[in-house]
């Protein structure tokens, strides 16, 4: 049997109600203590006390503090009024039983409600919390994405004046090849011409010759020009079996196809030998990434990838890249891509595999797409079911899907 505290003191104002209860060298807490509108209970083993109010009081404003030996309520009546004493007389123990009850009822439900209220203003605060931090990375892709731009259309008009340049230098060598193609023409003209004058003028040197003694001098012969004219030829075929509109179409797209792979190679003829092995830039980015720097890293892996689009794992590291950089559109077409090329499903690239959905997966949960995310993770657990962190992290998913079904719409 409990023993009833009986010495306390009480004092009131007609708003107020002041009750002392010593707590006999025994310790309690707030949860030894039950407050009703017409109940108050202090339970610290091997004492109890209980008090069945005079009449009833606000509890939302009333307080209880528990310090210096002693417990002290601060009761707010309902009503101002002085009352004739602290508690009820004669009542029944039935009415007593009642009361008891239906005040760890109202205690019970008065806890579940407040349970529920902070469930649900974390749940509004984590949510708070990931919009704000989404609304940063979307400032900070933005920012990255003008910075791209900026660079992409620098390196754009430094193309177009190196190719400016090189067509420049490609019309003066043209003009010069034709200007040494009419020298040569020229010349060789120049050269018929005096051969073929060479060889009238031998009949008369050889008569004038044999004449013995007199010296004859040939008449000074008319002057004249020899025209030559040279069939162009264009084609190694002859004019009449070509096919000229045909030949022309093929020309044509031999030199689109010249100017497309000048255009591609263009921008990787000045890299080292090294710089064009995807192995390589694999590596540099590994580092690039331990150090921190995700954009350089990011950087790395998009030249590796034009150089071999083909390497799943280029694809996988860049999805790690994406993801610090909080990418999460970027994170889940890499990933994506990544278990494309990751075909078919071996024991060899089940860790790569794992990454991939891990990787996608949370990139879906930033994104608030926890169905997908969910998916992704048990995806995963099919490929390593021992995995305790992956198991933990889909729990917690499975957990703020429940959650999100309880909020009241």
């Amino acid at each position: 049997m409990p023993i009833t505290v009986t010495d306390y003191t009480w004092q009131q104002t007609e708003r107020e109600v002041y009750v002392s209860v010593p707590l006999k060298g025994r310790k309690a807490d707030q949860s030894n203590v039950l407050c009703t509108e017409h109940y108050i209970k202090v339970n610290f083993p091997p004492f109890l006390f209980e008090i069945f109010l005079f009449a009833p009081i606000d509890v939302d404003k009333s307080s209880a503090k528990i310090g210096n030996g002693i417990i002290l309520f601060t009761l707010y009546k309902q009503e101002s009024s002085l009352w004739n004493a602290l508690s009820v007389a004669n009542i029944e123990k039935a009415a007593m039983q009642v009361i008891r009850e239906n005040a760890v009822i109202r205690v019970q439900e008065k806890t579940k409600a407040d349970i529920q209220a902070r469930a649900v203003r974390k749940r509004e605060n984590e949510k708070y919390s990931l919009e704000v931090m989404m609304k940063i990375s979307e400032e900070e892709r933005k920012q990255i994405e003008n910075v791209k731009e900026e660079e992409r259309l620098k390196a754009s008009e430094e193309l177009e004046k190196f190719k400016e340049q090189q067509r420049i230098e490609e019309e003066q060598r043209n003009i010069e090849k034709a200007a040494q193609r009419r020298r040569e023409e020229e010349q060789r003209k120049n050269v018929l011409n005096n051969t073929v004058f060479t060889e009238l003028s031998k009949p008369r040197i050889q008569a004038a010759q044999t004449r013995g003694n007199e010296k004859i001098v040939p008449p000074t012969r008319k002057t004249g020009s020899i025209k030559i004219q040279f069939t162009p030829r264009v084609f190694p075929t002859a004019v009449r079996e070509s096919l000229l509109a045909e030949e022309e179409e093929w020309l044509q797209k031999q030199a689109a196809a010249r100017r497309a792979i000048n255009t591609d190679n263009l921008e990787l003829q000045d890299l080292k030998e090294e710089e064009r092995n995807p192995e390589w830039l694999k590596e540099k980015g590994n580092k690039l990434f331990a150090a921190g720097d995700y954009l350089a890293a990011v950087n790395a892996l998009n030249l590796a990838i034009r150089i071999n689009d083909k390497i799943p794992v280029l694809y996988l590291n860049r999805s790690a890249c994406h993801l610090k950089l909080r990418n999460l559109h970027k994170t889940i077409e890499d990933a994506s891509k990544a278990l494309e090329l990751l075909t078919p499903p071996v024991p060899d690239n089940a860790a790569a595999r794992l990454k991939a959905f891990v990787r996608r997966g949370s990139a879906f949960c930033e994104l608030e797409l926890y169905v997908e995310g969910l998916q992704d993770y048990e995806a995963a657990l099919k490929i390593h079911p021992d995995n305790l962190n992956v198991k933990s992290d889909a729990e917690k998913i499975r957990q703020i899907l429940q959650g999100s079904c309880l909020v009241p719409e």
